[in-house]
């Protein structure tokens, strides 16, 4: 289905959204995503909530956070578990985002689960990567780690109301000091950093032209495409070692063999170097 798709996917900017809990990240996403339909345009959500390591499932609550925009006409809110995918977003999410492209959606937002550094993924299949973080001061500061802030194509700090007001602003002024001295993504783009409350809706629409801009001057260097054609390339090797590995999980010859090394690994005598070499040679020899 997704082949005969592919004609009319395209079209939409893919927004990834990113942050540790209590960021506000689900009330930015319904605020932002109401002031997108006043400009007149159509938004789709793909919320990625974390699944249990005991059980399995997840509570797919994300839309119930976002009570307003879900009963617009004009917007698509579709949560989905994480299973045992690594990195923010589910094994399914870049065709997920495809399909919403196919049906004329003309933003798709990916909400990450939200546990802070290992929210990478999503920056490997969306256009423009945007971190939101709470108001923090100095050992906060220091436990949102580089490798997730590297990645932001744009930095706004939350909650820039009421009694945080100063203090988000402060934050917002720490963040871009700290920007300043990490390399950015692109030679042409200055990452912003603003402070924002999406509680009171101050700033959002400007996050919007922040949008426009940052596609506009990757377009005008051919940064934009090249983006989605590495993106492409890393979906195909992504999907490669995940179909390898569902092969080599269903194997009989692996199977029959799998319990026993697990024991002898638990027991500690096989190392788990030792036991991966053994499995992956029943693997290939059985074909």
């Amino acid at each position: 289905m997704i082949e005969t798709l592919l004609p009319e996917t395209g079209g939409a900017v893919r927004i990834g959204i990113s942050g540790p809990p209590g960021a506000g990240k689900s009330t930015f996403i319904e605020r932002f995503g109401l002031e997108g339909i006043a400009l007149g345009r159509r938004i789709a959500v793909l919320a990625v909530d974390p699944a249990s390591k005991r059980g399995g499932g997840a509570i797919l609550g994300d839309k119930t956070r976002m009570a307003e925009l879900a009963r617009a006409p004009h917007a698509f809110i579709r949560p989905s578990s994480a299973g045992t995918s690594r990195g923010g977003v589910a094994r399914r999410t870049r065709e997920n985002i495809l399909l919403c492209e196919a049906a004329a959606f003309d933003a798709v937002l990916v909400e990450t689960v939200g546990v802070g550094q290992a929210e990478t993924a999503v920056a490997e299949i969306v256009d423009m990567f945007i971190l939101i973080l709470p108001p923090a001061g100095g050992d906060e500061l220091q436990g949102i780690k580089r490798g997730i802030v590297e990645l932001a194509d744009l930095v706004l700090v939350n909650k820039a109301d009421g009694e945080l007001a100063a203090v988000a602003h402060r934050t917002a002024a720490d963040y871009a000091s700290a920007i300043g001295l990490i390399r950015q993504p692109y030679l042409e783009w200055q990452v912003p950093v603003r402070a924002i409350s999406a509680l009171k809706g101050v700033g959002i629409r400007e996050v919007w032209d922040d949008i426009a801009r940052f596609r506009a001057v990757l377009d005008a260097t051919g940064a934009w495409s090249r983006r989605r054609a590495e993106q492409a390339l890393s979906a195909l090797r992504s999907e490669i070692g995940d179909s390898l590995l569902d092969h080599f999980r269903a194997a009989p010859a692996v199977a029959e063999r799998l319990a026993a090394i697990e024991e002898e690994v638990v027991a500690g005598t096989r190392t788990p170097a030792a036991a991966a070499r053994v499995l992956l040679g029943h693997f290939f020899s059985h074909g």
